[in-house]
């Protein structure tokens, strides 16, 4: 692939790290079930930050199946209609990967513009499964959550991309 004029040389990402930070992503998705709090609407989804992250720097390692098995465990999880995350996060998987080659072109904050629309998307095909299953419709602070996931994404490219950067070399010699 043609990089971008200035952009670091990436080392490969570690399926060890990857899968961890998926898991931590899950954990910190479950924590405010744990803690008796519940979910509120407007609150971002990072399981889906990360999912996200990794199809588009990662599409043949965390690709559909993932994003359905995390989705199904979230369903469990929540105790929602099952496949209700399933279906969303397969949603944004698919659309993630579709774009992530033009995606890698933007600098991280034009990234962060370009998924927006993944995630309004997303929260609004788990919101139509709700409500086509009977569900109550949990204010309009749900429109909080896409936008609080695409501020989210400079960080959490900065932290998953912090493993994978290349010290820099100290060998004038070498090219690389």
């Amino acid at each position: 692939m043609i990089m971008r004029r200035g952009q670091p040389l990436l080392l490969p990402a570690s399926p060890l790290f990857i899968w961890s930070s998926l898991l931590v992503a899950l954990l910190l998705n479950m924590l405010p079930n744990l803690a008796g709090l519940g979910r509120a609407p407007w609150m971002p989804d990072l399981l889906a930050v990360t999912l996200v992250f990794w199809a588009v720097h990662q599409p043949l390692r965390v690709g559909i199946g993932a994003a359905f098995a995390f989705g199904l465990v979230m369903d469990v999880h929540q105790a929602s209609l099952l496949g209700q995350h399933a279906l969303a996060y397969t949603v944004l998987s698919y659309f993630a990967i579709t774009i992530h080659r033009r995606l890698l072109w933007f600098p991280v904050p034009s990234q962060a513009m370009q998924v927006l629309p993944l995630f309004f998307a997303a929260h609004a095909v788990e919101l139509l499964v709700r409500l086509a299953a009977g569900g109550l419709f949990p204010g309009w602070s749900i429109l909080l959550a896409p936008l609080f996931e695409a501020v989210l994404w400079p960080v959490v490219s900065v932290l998953l991309l912090l493993p994978q950067q290349q010290a820099p070399d100290p060998d004038e010699n070498r090219p690389l």
